[in-house]
């Protein structure tokens, strides 16, 4: 896995991060956060697999103390050379090692965002609850956003092309080789449900909401659904049909988690 995202470090920023899809996606992920970062505390996140750096800097910006880890150190190396802040450190660290003794302090929130823990299998998702709940303040947060199992957009897309493989692809509790900027990485595929079955009943469930319900894959960036009148409609569609029975027919979902 390492290998796969130092190499896609090199084009992540330019076929996602700043993609007018991604920034779509992104907004919409905003728009919720919003709602926990509406306080006058300086919060303390840790983020994991924060990729190019892109959300670590809005929050840092925002006043909050963030150390945001990737598994990959050249993804880390792109993140050290945007940041001027002295609130803000990366680290390269895989989400599988994290433990308490990794850390000098406790966290608020520990977010991922776009499908970071779908790299992850069921049972390493299933430790991986597990230790945040060790590094997590009281009534801590987690925040992740995932790729659930059935994307409609997805689902269409590659019927219309008539690809009934790759528009099942994401309905399996086995692994796939997803690409990620010419390079395969094994990927899996949660709904809400089965990350609920591993989280090991430490938390409650605060928050869940589509991503990208209307507003598309950010593979069709290329495509006319990325014009501006499109996305502009698309965004005004996820502002409407936000409730958490939409959740697993988008492209991801987010999912506020609160220690109990």
């Amino acid at each position: 896995m390492t290998n796969s995202f130092d190499v896609a470090s090199n084009t992540y920023d330019i076929t996602f991060t700043y993609s007018k899809v991604g920034m779509a996606q992104r907004q919409i992920v905003y728009k919720h956060l919003d709602v926990v970062f509406k306080t006058n505390k300086t919060l303390k996140i840790l983020e994991l697999n924060c990729g190019t750096g892109y959300d670590a800097l809005q929050f840092a910006k925002k006043g909050h103390h963030v150390l945001a880890t990737d598994i990959s150190s050249r993804m880390i190396s792109v993140c050290q050379n945007k940041n001027k802040l002295k609130n803000l450190e990366f680290k390269t660290l895989d989400i599988n090692a994290i433990s308490q003794t990794d850390f000098s302090n406790k966290f608020d929130i520990i977010f991922s965002n776009f499908g970071g823990l779908n790299c992850l299998s069921s049972a390493e998702i299933h430790q991986f609850f597990k230790n945040a709940s060790q590094l997590l303040s009281d009534k801590g947060k987690l925040i992740l956003v995932i790729m659930p199992k059935l994307c409609i957009w997805e689902r269409l897309y590659f019927s219309l092309k008539n690809e009934f493989k790759k528009a099942k692809r994401r309905q399996t509790n086995d692994f796939i080789q997803a690409n990620v900027n010419g390079v395969k990485v094994k990927t899996w595929y949660y709904n809400p449900q089965d990350l609920i079955a591993l989280s090991h009943s430490t938390y409650n469930i605060n928050t869940l909401k589509p991503i990208g319900l209307t507003v598309p894959p950010s593979y069709l960036e290329q495509s006319f659904l990325s014009s501006k009148f499109c996305l502009s409609l698309f965004k005004f569609l996820d502002s409407i049909f936000t409730h958490k029975r939409f959740a697993t027919y988008a492209d991801h979902f987010l999912m506020e988690l609160e220690l109990k």
